[in-house]
C-alpha cells in the first residue's frame, strides 16, 4: 500500500512532529477516513478459544490446531489462512509458552512475545513490513523478549513495538492487540482528536481498522486519533515522554497547562456533603444537572474553568466515581446510581471531544440506569421525570454511536439503543 495513493489523506511536514496526515477534501462526521488491514494480531490470553486466532470474531464452536491444540479456528478457511504465520511456530509453540522464559515474563510481554513471534512471520508482500521498520523507534530501547522462533532484526522491529501497536476493541472493550503500520505512519496523537479507531471483524477475513471521523474535518486540516484515554490527565504527559517520546500540546493539554498555572490542583475533598456541593457545582457548570432539558454538549477544559471544581482533574476521582456508577447501576440504589452516573457524564462532556465514542456508551449505561430507576419507582411525577431523563442520554447514546457506527462483534450498544428505545415508545 503506498502513502501517495491515498484517496482522504496526504502526508506533509510538521512543525514539531515527523509528518502529518492532512485532509485532501472535507469529511464529513462518521464518514471512514481510512480503512486498513492488520499486518498481525494477537489475541489477549484471556480470549483464546474464544475467538478465532486468524479473523478474531466470537464463537461457540471454534476448532483447534491439531498441531499445538493452542490456536483455534473459525474453520478450515480460517486455519489455511492462517497457517503461513503460523506454520514456522506450530510445533515449537506450546514447549515455548511452557518454558521458564516466557512464563516468567509479566502478562504484557507475553503477549508482545507472541506478537513478535507472528509479525515475523506475516507476509510483507503488500509493503506493510516496509512502512513498519521505516517508523520511528520508541525513545527508549528494550531488548525484545525471547520468541518462538528466530527472529531476523528482532531489535529493530521490538524498538517500534511499544509506540506503534493497537489494541483492538469490540464495542469499545479491549481483546487484543494488533499491528497496523499504516495507520502508525500516518496519524498523529490529540488528546482532543477529529478521529478515531473502530474495528471490524468478519468471518474469515483479517481485522480491520476503520479510522472515523469524529465530527466534520475540512480540507488541509490535520487527521488526528488519541493514543491513549485521554481521561489519563495527570499521567498522560508522562505516558507520552516515556513511550512516544514527546510532549502533547493540543487543545486539551493547553487547557490542562492553564488551569495548573494558576496553582496545583487541589486534593478532592473527603467531606461527603462539601463532596456533593462540588459535583452538584459541576454538573451545573457543565450543564447535565437536568437531563431532561439539557443540550448534553462537550464544553473544553480552558483556564476559566471554575476554581472549586479544579479538584475533580485528578485522575483517581474519576476512577472512583466510575466505580460507585458501575456498582450503584446494578446493584443499587438507583437515585445513587443516577447521581454518580451524571456527575461521570459531565467528567466526560469536560474532558473528551466532540462525539467521542466513550461519551456514548456512557449515556447508553445512564439511559439503562434511568430505565431500571423509572420501573422501580410509584410516583407518577418521579417515573416520568425518570423516562424523560433516558430519552435525553438515548438521544445523546443514539447520536454520538451511530456517528461512530458498528464496530466489533455483532449487537452490541447500537442493538442495545433500538430495543430500549422500542421500550420507551411502548411506554408512551
Amino acid at each position: 500500500m503506498s502513502l501517495v495513493d491515498l484517496e482522504n489523506v496526504k502526508l506533509e511536514t510538521h512543525p514539531t512532529a515527523r509528518n502529518q496526515a492532512i485532509a485532501t477534501r472535507p469529511l464529513s462526521a462518521g464518514s471512514i477516513i481510512l480503512s486498513i488491514h492488520a499486518f498481525a494480531t494477537v489475541l489477549f490470553e484471556n480470549q483464546k478459544s474464544r475467538r478465532c486466532d486468524h479473523c478474531l470474531t466470537l464463537s461457540e464452536t471454534l476448532r483447534k490446531c491439531s498441531g499445538c491444540a493452542s490456536c483455534w479456528y473459525c474453520d478450515t478457511n480460517c486455519q489455511t489462512r492462517h497457517w503461513p504465520s503460523h506454520k514456522r511456530i506450530c510445533k515449537r509453540w506450546n514447549s515455548f509458552i511452557s518454558s521458564n522464559e516466557f512464563q516468567a515474563l509479566p502478562p504484557h510481554e507475553r503477549l508482545d512475545s507472541a506478537l513478535l513471534s507472528y509479525f515475523a512471520s506475516a507476509s510483507s508482500a503488500d509493503g506493510q513490513l516496509a512502512i513498519f521498520k521505516s517508523l520511528l523507534p520508541g525513545p527508549t530501547h528494550h531488548p525484545p523478549p525471547p520468541t518462538c522462533a528466530p527472529v531476523e532484526g528482532a531489535d529493530i522491529l521490538y524498538d517500534r513495538f511499544g509506540n506503534n501497536n493497537f489494541t483492538i476493541h469490540s464495542h469499545l472493550n479491549s481483546f487484543a492487540h494488533g499491528i497496523f503500520p499504516l495507520a502508525s505512519r500516518l496519524f498523529n496523537h490529540s488528546c482532543a482528536p477529529n478521529a478515531a479507531a473502530r474495528y471490524k471483524l468478519v468471518q474469515g477475513q483479517v481485522v480491520t481498522m476503520e479510522v472515523v471521523a469524529l465530527r466534520d474535518i475540512p480540507e488541509e486540516e490535520e487527521i488526528c486519533i488519541p493514543y491513549l484515554d485521554p481521561a489519563l490527565l495527570q499521567t498522560r504527559q508522562q505516558i507520552f515522554q516515556l513511550t512516544y517520546g514527546f510532549q502533547c500540546t493540543c487543545i486539551s493539554c493547553e487547557g490542562l497547562k492553564s488551569v495548573k498555572s494558576v496553582g496545583p490542583i487541589p486534593d478532592v475533598p473527603q467531606d461527603p456533603v462539601r463532596l456533593a456541593a462540588l459535583e452538584y457545582r459541576l454538573r451545573t457548570y457543565i450543564g447535565v444537572d437536568d437531563l431532561e432539558h439539557c443540550l448534553l454538549h462537550t464544553k473544553p477544559i480552558t483556564q476559566s474553568l471554575p476554581p472549586e471544581i479544579r479538584c475533580f482533574l485528578k485522575e483517581d476521582y474519576i476512577e472512583h466515581l466510575s466505580g460507585v456508577f458501575s456498582q450503584s447501576s446494578h446493584d443499587g440504589p438507583y437515585d445513587r446510581a443516577l447521581e454518580s452516573g451524571t456527575t461521570l457524564l459531565a467528567m466526560y462532556l469536560l474532558i473528551y471531544p466532540e462525539n467521542y465514542p466513550q461519551i456514548g456508551m456512557h449515556a447508553l449505561e445512564l439511559a439503562k440506569t434511568a430505565w431500571n430507576a423509572s420501573m422501580s419507582m410509584n410516583d407518577i411525577v418521579r417515573r416520568q421525570h425518570a423516562m424523560a431523563q433516558v430519552r435525553a442520554c438515548l438521544s445523546l447514546g443514539r447520536r454520538i454511536l451511530g456517528l461512530y457506527g458498528p464496530e466489533g462483534d455483532s449487537g452490541g450498544p447500537l442493538t442495545e439503543i433500538t430495543v430500549l428505545q422500542q421500550l420507551v415508545d411502548q411506554e408512551g
